[in-house]
């Protein structure tokens, strides 16, 4: 029971992601402590990082195969950013794992509300890599890494809009950057939590198998509903919401108690 748990909360995850580009990883954490049953919040978020990482990865080919990737700015992105993921995962690793969620189930909400915010569509798609943006996509690099390594999450919603102005890139270049950064971000971060014991791999095999079949599915359903994607963002968004509030309850009254 708890294997096919672990399948369609990972199809959950897939799914989310392949049908608005995001919104799914944040919910890894909470399906993985609640639904599937692990009890140790580190444990939760190894595996976590491990699952989103490789299905970061998996979708970081299909963009990069479709020309999506501007690699100077991603390279320029994610070199920083895994230094600020290996730190923020040793962060987090430090920290009592009631407190770990209870901060988690804030950033939940930032995320929530980021899904709502509209992306604008602009940019130059000719972008080059010079001193200067380089500098800047450094900088917002490692402040998305660390805390993408402190809470074993893929970001998206930090990098997405950090590559965008560092660089001045379309969102879909910057959709198909970011999963370069969030692919290395996630393994940095589930590379630090393994060498200390915290990931379940079994969950996480299972994790990764659900959630590239939920992502097929949610590309195909994508196609068919893609007028519909701001309505879909924010059940999402909404979902999400209220995911946080149970963990601010729950985390908050087992710190209290």
């Amino acid at each position: 029971m708890q294997s096919l748990l672990t399948v369609l909360c990972g199809s959950v995850v897939g799914f989310s992601l392949g049908l608005i580009g995001g919104g799914g990883s944040i919910l890894a954490v909470p399906l993985l402590l609640y639904v599937v049953g692990l009890r140790d919040p580190h444990i939760a978020i190894g595996t976590s990082a491990l699952a989103v990482g490789i299905n970061a990865l998996v979708n970081f080919v299909g963009h990069w195969r479709r020309g999506n990737v501007k690699w100077p700015c991603a390279a320029a992105f994610a070199a920083t950013g895994v230094m600020g993921a290996a730190v923020g995962s040793t962060l987090g690793k430090a920290l009592d794992g009631g407190r770990l969620l209870f901060l988690f189930a804030f950033v939940m909400l930032a995320v929530g509300a980021a899904m709502l915010r509209p992306r604008a569509g602009g940019g130059d798609p000719d972008v080059r890599l010079n001193p200067a943006i380089a500098a800047r996509l450094m900088s917002v690099g490692f402040v998305s890494g660390g805390i993408s390594g402190f809470f074993g999450i893929g970001g998206g919603f930090l990098i997405v809009p950090g590559i965008m102005l560092g660089s001045g890139m379309p969102i879909l270049n910057a959709i198909g950057s970011s999963l370069f950064s969030v692919a290395a971000f996630g393994l940095t971060t589930a590379a630090n939590y393994a060498r200390s014991g915290l990931i379940d791999w079994p969950v996480a095999a299972q994790f990764v198998i659900g959630g590239g079949a939920g992502g097929l599915l949610g590309i195909g359903v994508a196609t068919r509903l893609a007028a519909k994607r701001r309505a879909l963002s924010a059940v999402f968004a909404g979902v999400i919401f209220a995911v946080a509030a149970y963990m601010l309850v729950r985390s908050g009254a087992a710190l209290l108690g």
